[in-house]
């Protein structure tokens, strides 16, 4: 028996129809052995997702269709099954954990009968066997009491079993293919490393292949066998992991490793690609990076490239390989990226926060007695002073949010002083305050909602430059938003569209131009990259910075992303429960982490060096309740390294050299 599982050749996807019918998917082919990860990389609409959906079809209907190709399983072509056939192929052969688990799970059945839907359809199993096998994916997923699990609905489960939940659905089937796209894109470091480990051990015992769509390269590192890029529809590069990290050969891929943050690269801008991706309504007849391409000459505009595999299979669609079209030597030039300039006005006190706590009231019963207290924030001291940056990180559910709203007087802090500049904010009310606020602004971390979706961009962008009564002239206003839409990557025409028209990327882009635009001396960075492609992101980061060098701006950035932290930060406090478990300067935190909270995120981050041999410090479980934060060191429950004092009493404040503390009695 062949091992080639999956066989896809010429692959079309088509939007609409006629010549200016999207070409979402134009022309791919790859195959997947065996056991084997294939993952396919790309940036946010390069087609990644169209493609998976292409395999089982289930693209959107009727607007989407399969114009051509194959699509062979095992020599079987699918897309000449009927509909009936499909159905035994979807859950069963092949299977799918999508993007969002919130939005793919149903919230009004629980996941035991979730679950149950895919034994019954492909196994064949009902009542108690379907609940006690249930029971046993659950458990293979490690999900904690899973007999008690398997009978709740998704709003009860934490993000992480959530999209465990997922995989057990989809393992349901005993699938030969394994599609998942984006698993661990809305997850933290911590339980993206169990998620990832997960489905490695799961692969292993079953044997079964798997397409991993993403665009993080550190989880391409450490889970895919060969690699797969995707640009505006077409595959561009293709080759064994390994190969494809020692020496990347298409522009693009090259890119986007040279656009990733990192601690060496603080003193200069990140590598950007310019303009933006080419739409897809057309037909092409050159290469559809050339415009973006610093090697590009003549022949990449006027001639579209074919694809070159050499014998050890590895192929690149790039004419930069093709001896058939001798390139000039300067084409592959690329002019290193300039230093940034130094900071020249000494800092100053900007923001002092000191004692801050959030504690929200749960109300039970016909009289909403309060009967307890989410304890969200709990003693927080915070200083930023003007022209620097305080990451903020930890897991989901800290408190990181709530620290950034109850500065900005969104939510009333319960006790605590938040002085700027000198005022003291919990004081002011009204006008004073709205006045008062166009010095500090939010970047919030869901772009969509936080826009109105009958508003067109450029009147969201000048909202806040209206209500200050900045620019009373609407032609100047007008300007300023064409100015703030390309510094963030966008085409002055777009002020014009609709939030839904865009991407999620596009969107936190406009988020981020709607904060600048009445030109604050604080800006709260509440995940702003976090929906961002690498290349985007390396333009929101080179604008932040810039900015903050031009107009002396600080910054609390809230992120999980450790990288964005050690490529922009100054100083980074590690939140867990509420309360701040260490704090210092990002190198020193980053290179030296005391608390072993502070250990566990930073080992559980994917690097590119897939054999680089570094042990993952797993924590089990989940965050606990702030409701109910456990007696003691609200970290030994999880802590690897806990003693009978941690579960006694919480922890002092243990300096460790130039203002870095911790707060752990390990440090004694």
């Amino acid at each position: 028996m062949s091992d080639k599982l999956l066989t896809v050749r010429d692959l079309q996807v088509r939007f609409g129809a006629g010549e200016g019918a999207v070409r979402a998917v134009d022309g791919i082919s790859l195959e997947i052995d065996r056991g084997e990860t294939l993952a396919l990389l790309g940036e946010s609409g390069c087609g990644k997702s169209m493609t998976a959906l292409a395999l089982l079809r289930l693209l959107p209907q009727p607007a989407g269709h399969i114009a051509g190709g194959q699509v062979l399983l095992e020599g079987q072509d699918l897309l000449a099954l009927p509909e009936v056939g499909m159905r035994r192929i979807r859950g069963g052969r092949i299977a799918m954990i999508f993007q969002e688990p919130m939005t793919s799970l149903n919230p009004v059945m629980t996941v035991g009968r979730q679950i149950g839907e895919v034994l019954a359809a492909h196994k064949g199993l009902q009542g108690r066997a379907a609940t006690a096998r249930a029971v046993e994916l659950l458990d293979l997923v490690g999900i904690p009491d899973p007999a008690r699990r398997v009978d709740e609905y998704p709003h009860q489960l934490s993000g992480g079993m959530k999209q465990r939940v997922m995989i057990a659905m989809a393992l349901a089937g005993e699938p030969d293919l394994l599609i998942a796209d984006e698993p661990t894109t809305a997850l933290d470091v911590t339980i993206q490393a169990q998620v990832l480990e997960l489905m490695r051990d799961i692969q292993r015992e079953t044997g079964m292949a798997m397409l991993l769509i993403t665009h993080d390269l550190g989880v391409v590192a450490g889970m895919a066998d060969r690699v797969a890029v995707m640009y505006a529809g077409q595959i561009v590069e293709q080759a064994d992991r390994r190969a494809f990290f020692e020496e990347p050969r298409h522009p693009y891929s090259r890119k986007l490793f040279a656009a990733l943050p990192d601690m060496d690269k603080r003193d200069r801008p990140l590598t950007v690609i310019p303009g933006t991706v080419p739409p897809l309504n057309q037909r092409f007849h050159a290469c559809r990076f050339a415009e973006r391409c610093e090697s590009a000459w003549q022949t990449c505009r006027e001639l579209e490239p074919a694809w070159l595999e050499d014998t050890g299979g590895r192929g690149v669609r790039c004419h930069l390989y093709d001896p058939n079209h001798p390139h000039p030597a300067a084409a592959a030039a690329v002019a290193a990226s300039e230093k940034l300039g130094k900071r020249t006005a000494a800092p100053r006190e900007l923001l002092d926060v000191s004692g801050l706590k959030v504690h929200f009231p749960i109300h039970k019963g016909l009289f909403k007695r309060t009967v307890g207290h989410v304890y969200a924030v709990d003693d927080v001291d915070i200083r930023i002073p003007s022209g620097c940056t305080l990451a903020l990180v930890g897991e989901s559910g800290c408190g990181k949010t709530t620290v950034g709203k109850s500065i900005l007087q969104l939510l009333r802090p319960t006790a605590g002083s938040v002085r700027f500049d000198g005022d003291e904010l919990t004081r002011l009310r009204g006008e004073a305050l709205r006045r008062r606020r166009r010095e500090f602004q939010i970047i919030f971390q869901d772009p969509f909602s936080s826009m109105n979706p009958r508003m067109q961009v450029g009147e969201i962008i000048e909202e806040g430059m209206v209500a200050q009564g900045l620019l009373p002239d609407t032609a100047a206003r007008e300007r300023r938003v064409a100015e703030l839409l390309d510094q963030v990557g966008l085409r002055p025409e777009h002020a014009r569209r609709y939030p839904h028209e865009f991407s999620g990327g596009q969107r936190q882009r406009i988020c981020v131009a709607r904060a600048l635009a009445v030109e604050p001396r604080l800006i709260i960075c509440d995940e702003p990259t976090s929906a961002l492609d690498v290349s985007v992101q390396a333009q929101i980061l080179n604008l932040l910075k810039r900015l903050q060098l031009e107009l002396d701006l600080a910054y609390l950035f809230i992120t999980h992303n450790i990288s964005v932290v050690a490529y922009l930060a100054d100083r980074v406090a590690v939140m867990y429960l509420g309360r701040i478990v260490e704090e210092g300067p990002v190198d020193r935190v980053l290179t030296d982490p005391q608390h072993p909270y502070t250990q566990a995120l930073l080992s559980a981050v994917p690097t590119l060096d897939a054999g680089g041999g570094r042990e993952v410090i797993r924590l089990e479980g989940d965050i606990p309740s702030p409701s109910n934060p456990p007696a003691g060191c609200h970290f030994h429950p999880r802590c690897p390294q806990a003693m009978e004092r941690c579960r006694r009493a919480y922890p002092e404040r243990f300096e460790r050299g130039s203002e870095h503390w911790a707060r752990c009695w390990l440090l004694e």
